[in-house]
């Protein structure tokens, strides 16, 4: 007899991985313990070195499907240390000890508990909190590790006899189950201002809602959604109108994959993601004849789409009742604009009660917000835009020898942070835009609770260079009241190294880092980006061509602001306005205005913005003048640019670019030598096209096909400068698909090794992790 002292480290908590090694040791006889670390699961195995074998094999190839282990370690015990042989197997009381820490994410109800909620003869029959060893809430129920039942919000609910026999029966799917309970021991869903009507009656009265064209809010797994029927046009219109939004997509519940074909069409691999544990929110392509109301996603040929991940969701499709539901409902976040998700019954009495008609919340409370994940989809494979629920807080790994904690804020926009220990980077689910005071007092509970789980105590907290951005407050006043150093990262620089930790990778990079908005350190806007870039700083080899941004903050939501700025170049007072009114582009007085501030340079400020030359090309186009949200003007480029080039693939027509020319000459900046992409002329030859008579569709995608050969130009002369040949592609500019795939391209041609995003999202949403990098290996230097 042999005893081996096996420590198994990654997401082995919550996952039912303790039932798992009682249940492999049983059929190995086995005798021993496993035991929750915290950091680890901790096994003590003795049998024959046959059976220790065949057991260690098992580890690995039969761990539950929901598990993710990076690594074991197995030593032989000493003989002098064991006084006696085990009589048999068993688990263990946890014992926290300090390491590397692993939570796992909330997790979807499985198939075995759907067949179970459905089941008349079981008796957890519609109990809208139904869950097993192997799914059910994770990190949005937690206060404190290891994961124990009574350090989340289940300690509330002390389960009932039977719950409990199974919690401690081996041969049970519940067999140590944290969130396990039923009709009897669980909570409660009710209607909030009508606590009287109660789980089934609640239900019911919901679905009717619907039913009606009525817009409900809907208490999850790590928040509420404001949900109605996504195939009644006038219910769409009527939650559009509540939420004072007009034209971002809403996201879409489905029934099934069924329903999910009958509505969309589905790429390799995306059912596989929608099917898994994880469930995020994935953008499909809508068909033509799709049930699906129009005002879903105005005038986008994308659809953000999901099943149902929790027990609730699947009832108020499902419910044995006499009322027959829509099989597709939105599904949208339940918050005001700019404010966080709601997660109390306090939250949506506030602020969702005038924007529907029924509330249907429970009594499980949610400690830590968990929005929906939102996924494209690139070459076969998850091209991440919002990272929470399911993903966050598993962390990315460097293979690098570091040492230390730090704090990584995160962004003004899609603000999401990230903590680091050592090798490992967790960020945070999704929080929101910081310009609502909310998010922010949200952003700051966040933090202390996740660096609570994870016993991240930072010795250096790292934000944003923009002085006037609340998260840069946010991190001072963190800094100040716990005396912990603070680091000012410059934000496209976190952007490039946010995809070498997703990447683990370890030399310099052509950093290319296109998005709308970013503090530069000489005091303009960047935000079309050359940098060679690794952890430990960064040099700004060149960037799109300097043009004046005036207005504002306005700007950004008024392209033809831009457009105007852009097409001053080379032309007189009279000439310039002329134009600028021939194209519909502004009025006389907005004219005067702008004019005013270009030539006085008032509420101006020079700017290398990719974002926001997006905006002012869409302008030009006559595609989108204004934006009501981030990226419409961008996004409405590239969805015509894509509908061009599939018209004229179907009819196997892509005639040659009329703007190569315009395309490969590099100018020099005065000030500090930095190569310049003639991004100015590229906005001249469309103009010229533009009066030619060329379409706008057209137009779009010759813009993006010839940014990307200025781009793969910038590189090009990138490596002539540095000799480096690999180049990282990031910032929101590369959430653009069509621009990312055409970029790639052409570098894999030239011959650069491409990094990119999957998991981690290439707009601001990442950048915490780039924060949070820069600041460890800065921490290394002192």
């Amino acid at each position: 007899m042999t005893r081996l002292n096996i420590k198994i480290y990654g997401i082995v908590q919550g996952v039912g991985f303790r039932p798992f090694v009682s249940r492999l040791a049983a059929a190995h006889s086995i005798r021993g313990s496993v035991c929750n670390k915290g950091p680890y699961v901790e096994v003590l195995a003795e049998g024959t070195e046959k059976d220790l074998k065949d057991f260690r094999q098992g580890l690995r190839t039969e761990a539950p499907e929901r598990a993710a282990i990076l690594k074991i370690d197995a030593q032989a015990v000493p003989a002098a240390e064991i006084s006696a042989p085990f009589a048999s197997f068993n688990i263990i009381e946890s014992a926290k000890e300090r390491g590397d820490i692993f939570v796992s994410p909330d997790i979807a109800t499985c198939d075995k508990c759907r067949r179970e909620l459905f089941d008349p003869k079981d008796r957890r029959y519609l109990h809208p909190f139904i869950n097993c060893t192997a799914c059910g809430p994770r990190l949005t129920i937690l206060e404190a590790m290891p994961y124990d039942r009574e350090r989340t919000s289940m300690r509330e609910f002390p389960m009932c006899e039977k719950c409990h026999e199974e919690y401690v029966t081996p041969a049970s799917r519940r067999y140590d189950a944290q969130p396990v309970c039923c009709n009897d021991c669980g909570p409660e869903v009710y209607l909030l201002g009508h606590e009287d009507i109660r789980g089934a009656e609640a239900i019911t009265k919901t679905r009717k809602a619907i039913i009606d064209g009525g817009i409900v809010a809907i208490k999850g797994i790590g928040g509420f959604h404001l949900c109605c029927d996504a195939t009644s046009e006038t219910a769409v219109r009527r939650l559009r109108e509540l939420k004072h939004r007009p034209q971002k997509p809403f996201a879409v519940m489905m029934r099934d994959m069924e329903s999910v074909r009958r509505a969309c069409r589905l790429q390799t691999g995306q059912e596989e993601m929608m099917t898994g544990h994880q469930k995020p929110i994935l953008l499909l392509r809508r068909k033509k004849k799709s049930p699906l109301a129009e005002s879903i996603a105005p005038g986008n040929p994308k659809v953000g789409v999901m099943l149902p991940y929790a027990p609730v969701q699947m009832l108020l499709f499902d419910y044995p009742d006499s009322l027959k539901m829509p099989d597709m409902l939105v599904m949208t976040s339940g918050n005001p604009s700019g404010a966080p998700i709601c997660h109390n019954d306090e939250e949506a009495a506030e602020t969702l009660l005038p924007m529907c008609d029924v509330i249907l919340s429970h009594n499980r409370r949610i400690r830590l917000r968990a929005d929906d994940s939102v996924m494209d989809w690139f070459e076969d494979r998850p091209y991440m835009i919002r990272r929470s629920r399911g993903f966050a807080p598993l962390p990315f790994m460097l293979s690098a020898p570091l040492k230390g904690q730090v704090l990584g804020i995160g962004g003004e926009l899609k603000n999401t942070f990230c903590l680091a220990s050592n090798h490992l980077y967790y960020p945070s689910p999704y929080i929101g835009d910081m310009s609502d005071l909310r998010t922010v007092l949200a952003l700051k509970d966040s933090v202390g609770l996740m660096a609570s789980l994870l016993e991240n105590q930072p010795q250096l907290i790292a934000c944003d260079l923009h002085p006037r951005y609340n998260t840069t407050a946010a991190a001072e006043e963190l800094s100040q009241k716990t005396g912990v150093p603070l680091l000012k990262i410059q934000h496209h620089y976190a952007h490039i190294l946010s995809c070498l930790v997703e990447n683990d990778w370890q030399t310099p990079v052509i950093g290319v880092s296109f998005d709308g908005t970013g503090y530069g350190t000489d005091g303009t806007i960047w935000g079309g980006e050359f940098l060679l870039a690794d952890y430990k700083g960064f040099k700004r080899l060149g960037s799109i061509m300097p043009f004046l941004q005036a207005g504002g903050d306005r700007a950004s939501r008024e392209g033809w602001r831009i457009a105007v700025s852009l097409l001053r170049q080379g032309r007189s007072e009279d000439t310039w306005r002329e134009t600028a009114l021939s194209l519909g582009l502004c009025s006389e007085k907005e004219f005067a205005a702008q004019s005013f501030m270009l030539q006085k340079q008032v509420n101006c400020i020079e700017s290398t913005s990719a974002g926001r030359l997006f905006d002012g090309v869409s302008a030009l186009l006559g595609l989108r003048r204004t934006a009501t949200f981030e990226g419409e003007a961008s996004m409405a480029l590239q969805f015509a640019a894509e509908e061009w080039a599939e018209k004229q693939q179907a009819e196997n027509i892509l005639p040659e670019t009329p703007l190569k020319e315009f395309s490969l000459s590099l100018a020099a900046n005065e000030k500090d030598g930095r190569f310049l992409l003639p991004t100015d002329q590229l906005f001249a030859a469309l103009f010229t096209l533009k009066q030619q008579g060329h379409t706008a569709g057209e137009l779009a995608y010759r813009f993006h096909e010839a940014l990307a050969e200025e781009i793969l130009a910038g590189c090009e002369q990138a490596r002539k400068i540095t000799g480096c040949r690999d180049a990282a592609l990031s910032g929101g500019v590369f959430q653009n698909t069509l621009l990312l795939r055409l970029t790639k391209e052409r570098l894999t041609q030239a011959g650069f090794t491409v990094l990119l995003h999957s998991l981690l999202p290439p707009n601001d949403g990442g950048i915490c992790v780039g924060q949070a990098a820069a600041a460890m290996y800065a921490l290394q230097e002192r």
